[in-house]
């Protein structure tokens, strides 16, 4: 079996050249090819494996120019990009209301008529941003992501939690934000905030499914 799959791994080094996680990729994909092979020998296809493993994995060529692509995707940058996003949402959602609330300008006014009438639709269009943060780490880093979708997702939650508390007790103007902050809106969100990480868990898995 091994020598069977020793000709793609010795491509797929060379290719990789000096790439720091080289061993690390070399043994993870020796799995995948070896695991390949006994399934197409299973069906009785013998000849010309190393078509078959490039048309099911890639050349290996191809696997090596995503790795080192890969390497200029850093954890910290996939973190902070998503937290950054989150964070720059609700600075111009609070923006957007002081504006309205303290100027008359009628681009602004529109905006917040359009806005006022779709409010679930905005949290369904934020939901999205949730499954994509783990969808993002899932395809990203595959199983090792799971430490750092934890991480991002306790970071970027952090403007929620303050916007959350700073509602129920009352410590905003709520005549500023009306007639957002009826309720039965309240408590939608309130409840949709326990499922943020779910959410987020869903988009990693269907991630993990494609990162190799």
């Amino acid at each position: 079996m091994k020598s069977k799959a020793q000709p793609f791994l010795r491509e797929l080094e060379t290719a990789l050249g000096e790439c720091p996680n080289k061993q690390e990729i070399i043994d993870e994909y020796q799995i995948h090819v070896e695991q390949l092979i006994t399934e197409l020998e299973q069906k009785g296809i013998i000849a010309d494996l190393k078509l078959q493993l490039v048309e099911r994995l890639g050349s290996p060529k191809d696997i090596a120019a995503i790795w080192w692509k890969e390497l200029g995707i850093t954890p910290q940058k996939i973190q902070w990009l998503f937290v950054m996003m989150n964070f720059c949402m609700f600075i111009g959602g609070g923006m957007l209301t002081v504006v309205y609330n303290k100027m008359n300008w009628r681009w602004v006014e529109f905006m917040w008529d359009r806005l006022v009438n779709i409010p679930f639709l905005i949290i369904m269009i934020y939901l999205i941003f949730w499954v994509l943060l783990g969808y993002e780490v899932g395809k990203e880093f595959g199983p090792r992501g799971s430490k750092l979708l934890k991480k991002t997702f306790s970071y970027s939650i952090v403007p929620n939690i303050v916007l959350m508390n700073l509602t129920v007790f009352k410590l905003i103007p709520y005549e500023w934000f009306q007639p957002f902050l009826t309720i039965p809106f309240i408590l939608v969100c309130i409840l949709l905030t326990g499922f943020f990480y779910p959410v987020c868990c869903i988009g990693y898995h269907y991630g993990k499914k494609i990162s190799v």
